[in-house]
Parts: structure tokens; C-alpha cells; sequence
């Protein structure tokens, strides 16, 4: 029987960063994702807490955060007994939060196979 040769080599450190990198652009294209769905339910009066609306990463630490930066934004999020125009409520960022997550994972995973595709 014969023998093939051939060389093989050690990609790990490659593989790894590549996929590091990926999972960064994913929580990010994800983050964005969940912000922009976010936005069709913050309540809005003059626009100000919507475009306010931004996502922060923290690579180091494989985090995206999304923020509000008004200082309001707290107040409108959590208080129940505000009213607001139809269609826009408070928990405005936790609801899509909970029912966008498993989107956002898609988006991170999406990068991830992207990266790690052969060929």
C-alpha cells in the first residue's frame, strides 16, 4: 500500500485570532441589531433619546454594550406609568434585549463560521 506525504501545519494562534476577531464584529453587528429594534419603541418626543441610542465595545473583555445617554433615558426605561405615543413604551431596550437575543447570537455565529471557513 502506498504512502502519501504531505506537510501539515499548526494554525492554531491563526485560527484563534481570526476567531477572536470574528466574535468582536459579531457582538457588534449584533448589538446594532438589537439597537436599531430598540429604537422603533423608545418613547419619543422630540427624537433626542432616540438618536442618544449608540453601542460600545469592549474587546478586551468580548462585550458590546448599548447605551442611551440622555439623563432620562434611565427614568423612561424603567418607569411603568409614563404614557407614551402608540407603538413606543418603557422597557424599551429590555424587550428587545430578550426577544432579539438569539438574533444577535445568529449574527455573532455568522462571523464566526465566516472566519473559520476553509478554502
Amino acid at each position: 500500500m502506498a504512502q502519501q506525504g504531505g506537510d501539515l501545519r499548526w494554525l492554531g494562534d491563526e485560527v484563534s485570532q481570526a476567531v477572536q476577531t470574528a466574535v468582536i464584529r459579531g457582538l457588534k453587528i449584533g448589538a446594532e441589531h438589537i439597537l436599531q429594534e430598540s429604537r422603533t419603541l423608545v418613547p419619543l418626543d422630540e427624537g433626542t433619546l432616540e438618536r442618544s441610542g449608540t453601542v460600545v465595545m469592549d474587546e478586551s473583555e468580548l462585550e458590546a454594550l448599548i447605551l442611551y445617554d440622555t439623563p432620562y433615558a434611565v427614568e423612561q426605561h424603567e418607569d411603568l406609568w409614563f404614557e407614551h405615543a402608540p407603538g413606543r413604551s418603557a422597557k424599551y431596550l429590555e424587550g428587545p434585549m430578550h426577544y432579539e437575543f438569539e438574533a444577535a447570537m445568529a449574527l455573532v455565529a455568522a462571523q464566526v463560521r465566516r472566519a473559520t471557513r476553509s478554502g
